[in-house]
């Protein structure tokens, strides 16, 4: 049997949140089969806990934010990209404040607290959302145009390609695939930091944003350069970055996906559309688990590979 996986034990950080600049502590937690992933807000006078889903996407303004009408949690994503890419299943997220902290900027500073817990196996099967029709979204016209798709396929692979006019990003890789069965997450994608343009971050500081952003946990980019003294981690940092967030916004479905997913200028917005299609679309999927677990597609078949 494909088995779901928890944490063996918990593990602690503490860092801000990229937009708030609050200190927030972070504690991931085992969670029992079937369980999904949950969010809960340790902070409020009682608990509130914050299950992940589609539909409980409540702004895509800058980063995903879930919400169940009581409480929010901003900036899941980079933390569920690490879940998705390492395969765990069940987990109980407790955050001090209402953003999770941003760490470096990229995921692999989950991934570390992840393998360092323990990733163990649960005596349950593994459902999967299997894609089996297309499913496509798309906005705006001409030099606007963006998309995102999903398409069957018996495995897990992302293509996403962006379109940025700047130098430092024009002169790197802006298309990128990657497969779960071939690749490797923790250091195919793990490490790629999100990025901004310093006019953007002024102009976000004005309005309450990017109060935590900085060198340290993003690639920042004035009219010309990078402006991060160590440049960049892969060279095609930008679009990786996207995949990664892409990773984890798929992954606030609940359920890993079968399906190809490809996207052009995609963001948080966009994918979170995606998924409500798909979820409308109740005839184009169906759930799947394998009694055998050599029967499932290579990159799920397999434990996550440290780095």
């Amino acid at each position: 049997m494909l088995a779901q996986h928890t944490l063996q034990t918990l593990t602690r950080a503490v860092g801000v949140g990229l937009h708030s600049g609050q200190r927030v502590e972070l504690t991931l937690r085992p969670a029992p089969p079937d369980t999904g992933i949950v969010f809960r807000r340790v902070d409020l006078p009682q608990p509130v806990e914050i299950a992940v889903s589609a539909t409980a996407v409540s702004d895509t303004r800058l980063a995903s934010t879930l919400s169940n009408g009581d409480a929010k949690v901003h900036t899941v994503e980079h933390l569920m990209s690490a879940c998705a890419g390492l395969g765990v299943d069940n987990l109980y997220v407790d955050i001090t404040a209402e953003e999770v902290p941003i760490l470096d900027g990229s995921a692999a500073s989950f991934v570390f607290l992840l393998q360092t817990a323990g990733i163990e196996a649960q005596p349950a099967p593994r459902r999967f959302i299997q894609v089996t029709e297309l499913i496509e979204v798309r906005e705006g016209q001409g030099g606007n145009e963006k998309w995102a798709r999903l398409t069957p396929f018996h495995g897990f692979k992302l293509n996403f390609e962006i379109n940025f006019s700047h130098p430092a990003v024009d002169t790197t890789g802006q298309h990128v695939e990657f497969d779960m069965s071939t690749g490797s997450y923790a250091r195919d994608i793990a490490r790629a930091r999100t990025f901004g343009f310093t006019k953007d971050v002024e102009m976000m500081r004005a309005n309450g944003l990017a109060l935590g952003g900085g060198l340290d946990n993003a690639i920042v980019m004035d009219d010309y350069k990078v402006l991060n003294a160590g440049g960049l981690r892969y060279d095609d940092e930008f679009v990786k970055h996207k995949i990664l967030d892409a990773m984890g916004d798929l992954y606030i479905l609940g359920k890993p996906l079968l399906a190809s997913y490809s996207a052009f200028r995609s963001g948080h917005d966009l994918n979170n559309k995606l998924l409500r299609e798909l979820l409308r679309r109740t005839e184009a999927w169906k759930i799947v688990s394998f009694d055998d677990a050599k029967l499932a597609p290579k990159g799920f078949s397999e434990p996550a590979l440290a780095w």
